[in-house]
């Protein structure tokens, strides 16, 4: 069974800077499309970044310029690399998986992590 897992949570100050990663398993990790997303109290869950397997990667205009999504197929470990954080980016952040090597415009993932929170507050 694939399984997913997100570390890395935290609480930061504005401007400041975390770093998500996330373990998959259960399938062939190079062959896995990833992505990141995140869900703010009260509102829906929105895609963060998403990455194929050939390390090309999707940005939500929210977070272009800002963080940075990088996978390591030989070290099957993906990061999320959050620099200038902002309050909005607060929110419960998840990793999933789809067996599939490359994401296209399909959001809709199969496997997901339990989250991790991150905090961004003076």
């Amino acid at each position: 069974d694939v399984e997913v897992a997100e570390s890395g949570g935290g609480s930061v100050q504005p401007g400041g800077s975390l770093t998500l990663s996330c373990a998959a398993s259960g399938y062939i990790y190079s062959r896995f499309c990833l992505g990141w997303f995140r869900q703010a109290p009260g509102k829906a869950r929105e895609v963060v970044a998403v990455i194929d397997r050939d390390a090309s990667t999707y940005y939500a205009d929210a977070v272009k310029g800002r963080f940075t999504n990088s996978r390591d197929n030989s070290k099957e470990t993906l990061t999320l690399q959050m620099n200038s954080l902002k309050p909005e980016d607060t929110g419960m952040y998840y990793c999933a998986a789809r067996t599939v090597p490359y994401c296209g415009l399909d959001r809709e993932f199969g496997y997901w992590g339990q989250g991790t929170q991150v905090t961004v507050s003076a």
